[in-house]
């Protein structure tokens, strides 16, 4: 029984942090007049600084995807890229972001093609 509590509560912690990151971003969202584009780039560069500064590492170590699932996710997951990279020297630094976020970017291009060629799009009617 004590396995499921374990799981039950890392499910919960996920929840919480990943629920905690998204509910700021609403926040931001709601009270100021910043465009989402400029909101997504605020978040994901939050992930690299936190990463660069060591701390993200413990939330995602707590947390596990409700710290690397939101876009500040991907940014502490570039960051740790070009860290790891970086001690081979420069063009490590360079290539480590590619090779972290390669699987990810992937994954998307693969999906996204495989939902537009499946279903039909459709204009929004305004």
């Amino acid at each position: 029984m004590s396995h499921y509590l374990t799981i039950l509560f890392g499910f919960a912690k996920a929840f919480a942090v990943g629920g905690a990151i998204c509910m700021a971003a609403q926040l931001v969202i709601n009270f100021t007049k910043l465009t989402a584009g400029k909101i997504l780039v605020f978040f994901m560069l939050a992930g690299v600084a936190l990463e660069a500064l060591g701390l993200y590492g413990y939330l995602v170590d707590f947390a596990g995807a409700g710290a690397t699932v939101p876009i500040c996710g991907f940014g502490y997951l570039l960051a740790r890229g070009a860290i790891r990279g970086a001690q081979s020297g420069l063009f490590g630094a360079l290539t480590g972001t590619l090779s972290a976020a390669a699987a990810g970017v992937t994954a998307a291009i693969v999906f996204a093609f495989l939902v537009a060629v499946l279903f039909k799009p459709k204009s929004k009617k305004n």
